[in-house]
């Protein structure tokens, strides 16, 4: 059993991506990262394209041209901002919010896939773990 923690965390976050990225395609005919704009709008409606960035941990350019894409596939539109003519938010539309609402019993599935051969009490100590990653780093 490898011990290298960091190589082991690194090595499932980019296996566990690919995976949701080719079922995400599979099942919405969309990647993953485009399921993520699309949840963060759906609790964010009218974020701006900076704050999305900050969200998913992308940088601008890569924003904007996932937006630009997503507006061409007709799941996000640009909505210029009543209060300053400079600023666009951004909000879904009728096909990103139906692709929206069949993200749930995906992301079950995946959760469980995940937890798998796992009992409660072992979960918790994950949860743990990973939690305190998010808080220390």
């Amino acid at each position: 059993m490898d011990r290298r923690l960091f190589f082991l965390l690194n090595q499932a976050q980019h296996r566990v991506f690919r995976y949701v990225d080719r079922r995400a395609e599979d099942h919405f005919g969309t990647s993953v990262t485009r399921l993520g704009v699309l949840m963060y709008l759906g609790k964010h409606p009218g974020a701006q394209q900076k704050t999305l960035s900050q969200a998913l941990g992308l940088n601008n350019p890569a924003v904007t041209g996932l937006v630009s894409r997503m507006e061409l596939s007709g799941l996000v539109q640009r909505e210029p901002c009543p209060e300053d003519g400079r600023v666009t938010r951004l909000q879904l539309t009728e096909e990103g919010r139906q692709k929206l609402e069949e993200l749930p019993p995906f992301i079950h599935e995946l959760n469980q896939k995940m937890m798998d051969g796992f009992s409660d009490e072992e979960m918790e100590v994950v949860f743990r773990f990973l939690n305190a990653l998010l808080e220390r780093f």
